[in-house]
């Protein structure tokens, strides 16, 4: 873990071994630039305490991007906290609540919200110990979902995708692959399939992915498939890094465009689809819209301003394609240097 702090180039790492639940707890802040670093809690179980440390490390430098992107003032941040197992009732509880008062002692440098293995009940639990988390409506006394404004920031995306890669932003007549049938998939689905596409579902839990099927009039594949089936769209919605060396000479469609976090495998990886003909919606930016309506919401923003916020995603993308198109590379390389602009202005401010 000493050599991972060590190489970082993020700006702070706190570090707390929970004894209660032999617990490793990591709160990575990347780079504060645009505003007090913000980022989801992830509670997983890793093969080590560094792997748990390198996870965070990776998703605070996502949030930086996600943030700089889409042109807002927070800065790049997140926690982990890995679990030896997995913990449910008291224990659970008791380690959110510590978890809450190491945030609450930060006062304000870092902000948390749900994330992978969280829940917006669970905000609500370290929200007990302190002010800075999202995700829990305190005056209605209800949880947030960011899942619906996830998937409305990537349909949106998906339309820009299509536009630049099919010069048509309509559904109809197009295949679209969704993997991952949860709080993002599923309503991403029911929009997608609204839309007129023809949508086919994937999901390590079969029986879920056909549920949704037979709602919604789509058909499913297997998970040891989606590489290899054909489709204009695919949507991975699930774990990151898919998209590497072995999967990418598989791919059957022409624009990945999904929710999840660090789908590639390493950022040669962008390349390689590019060589492939396979237009990529950068995941920090096309995902970014729970992201962007837990602050709002927290700040008193009404729901359709947050969806107008959300919807501007189609825009950012178009400019993010035509300058990757203009340039013959990866629209990565384009969203990296948006990044570093919107960094590099407000340091020099």
């Amino acid at each position: 873990m000493q050599t991972l702090i060590e190489q970082w180039s993020g700006e702070a790492v706190v570090t707390r071994y929970d004894r209660e639940t032999e617990t490793w707890v990591f709160i990575a802040i990347h780079d504060t630039t645009l505003g007090p670093a913000m980022g989801g809690c992830r509670v997983w179980q890793y093969p080590t305490p560094a792997d748990g440390l390198r996870d965070a490390m990776r998703l605070a430098e996502g949030m930086t991007h996600k943030w700089a992107a889409i042109g807002f003032d927070l800065g790049g941040g997140k926690s982990v906290l890995a679990v030896p197992r997995p913990l449910e009732g008291d224990a659970r509880r008791g380690l959110l609540r510590r978890f809450g008062r190491l945030v609450a002692s930060l006062c304000g440098a870092y902000q948390c919200g749900p994330d992978l293995g969280t829940t917006p009940d669970d905000m609500a639990v370290i929200g007990e110990e302190t002010e800075y988390v999202h995700g829990y409506d305190r005056v209605h006394g209800q949880p947030v979902d960011p899942g619906p404004f996830t998937a409305l920031g990537v349909f949106v995306g998906m339309r820009a995708a299509l536009q630049q890669a099919f010069g048509s932003v309509e559904f109809a007549g197009r295949t679209v692959l969704v993997q991952g049938i949860g709080d993002v998939g599923v309503p991403l689905a029911r929009q997608v399939a609204e839309a007129g596409a023809t949508l086919v579902l994937s999901d390590t839990d079969h029986n879920r992915a056909e549920r949704l099927a037979t709602a919604l009039g789509a058909r499913t594949v297997p998970a040891d498939q989606i590489s290899t089936t054909p489709c204009d769209v695919y949507a991975p919605c699930a774990i990151g890094g898919i998209l590497n060396a072995t999967t990418i000479p598989l791919l059957g469609c022409r624009v990945v465009a999904g929710s999840a976090n660090n789908q590639l495998a390493e950022p040669a990886d962008a390349d390689r689809m590019h060589r492939r003909g396979i237009l990529y919606a950068p995941d920090y930016v096309i995902n970014a819209g729970g992201a962007t309506a837990l602050p709002l919401l927290g700040r008193g923003h009404a729901a359709e301003e947050v969806l107008d916020r959300i919807r501007t995603f189609e825009r950012t993308l178009t400019e993010i394609f035509s300058v990757a198109v203009a340039n013959d590379e990866s629209p990565y390389h384009a969203a990296q240097r948006r990044v570093d602009r919107v960094l590099t202005a407000r340091r020099r401010a």
